[in-house]
């Protein structure tokens, strides 16, 4: 049985994360190096204050993510297969081999910031949850306008869909939605319009900085969600992730992609288990776990006795 380590992005993040990861000596590793890099201490890369900040909740994500991935690889419970929603691609990257941490943490680092620059303020993302795509893109379209634009920006499941742009147009498609049968409308933690047009800027300086970096094969299956496909060119993973700001995720796609190349445990890395439970759906006939503040021998011991039947 295939496993698949799936990567949260950003709405997950809290306060402890870091300190809430196993006491590893994999775990510990990678923090170090995480300090040796950014020049600031564990302690002080996850406080409220800290993940104010689009710069430093991105980077402690991949560092979370990292983390529990080679904590998992260093007792003998490796993956097969990486998916990553959003900054979680860059964890999925590493995790699969492509990419090395340090490489990962600059390149996050440069995210972030593009990111937050191009949108200081006034932005931002929303859950849609209980209306299909197809009944609320008409609501997107009547709203969205240069000045007020709003996009629809991640497929999370099949009624369970993320927009982004400003946030008075956002409010604005939140009431039409609700009035045509939404459950909900729930502000999303981020604070810039991810995975829509409007980072289109960013992303491109961005593939400009990834030039510089070297990256190689994936040694584990990597299934991007912007495309909803296995990649296994450096070059075109490399395009992945810095465009990815800017283009739609297709998560549900990727999910019923990795459930259709035989995976059927997937496990999430901290923190939380927004992804165990958009999985849950897909994978009725498998397992699907997040590690979050679980016990590892727990974890390890399930990952084990999935991959070797």
């Amino acid at each position: 049985m295939q496993v698949l380590i799936t990567f949260p992005g950003q709405g997950t993040q809290r306060p402890g994360m870091l300190r809430d990861l196993p006491g590893d000596p994999a775990v510990v590793s990678v923090l170090a190096e995480a300090e040796e890099v950014l020049q600031v201490p564990v302690a002080e890369m996850d406080t409220p204050e800290r993940l104010q900040s689009t710069v430093w909740t991105q980077l402690c994500l991949l560092t979370s993510g990292v983390a529990m991935a080679r904590c998992l690889a260093a007792h003998d419970a490796r993956a097969d297969a990486v998916a990553g929603l959003s900054i979680g691609a860059y964890a999925a990257a590493v995790t699969a081999g492509v990419l090395s941490f340090a490489d990962a943490l600059r390149l996050v680092r440069l995210r972030g910031e593009l990111m937050a620059q191009a949108y200081p303020g006034g932005y931002g993302m929303t859950a849609i949850l209980g209306l299909d795509c197809t009944r609320l893109a008409p609501l997107v379209a009547q709203v969205c306008s240069p000045q007020r634009p709003v996009y629809l920006a991640n497929f999370n499941a099949p009624t369970q869909t993320v927009i982004a742009g400003s946030e008075a147009a956002m409010t604005e498609v939140s009431a039409l939605a609700l009035a045509a049968g939404a459950q909900a409308a729930k502000p999303v933690a981020i604070h810039v319009p991810s995975h829509c047009p409007l980072l289109n800027g960013a992303a491109q300086a961005l593939q400009r900085a990834m030039q510089g970096v070297v990256l190689t094969r994936p040694a584990a299956r990597y299934f991007s969600a912007s495309k909803a496909r296995e990649l296994r060119d450096p070059g075109q993973i490399a395009d992945d992730l810095a465009l990815n700001m800017a283009t739609p995720v297709r998560w549900h796609e990727t999910m019923l992609l990795a459930h259709a190349n035989g995976a059927r445990l997937v496990v999430e890395a901290p923190p939380g288990d927004v992804l165990t439970r958009l999985a849950q759906p897909v994978f009725t006939d498998g397992v699907t776990l997040a590690c979050d503040r679980a016990r590892l021998d727990s974890i390890v011991a399930i990952v084990k006795r999935h991959a070797a039947n």
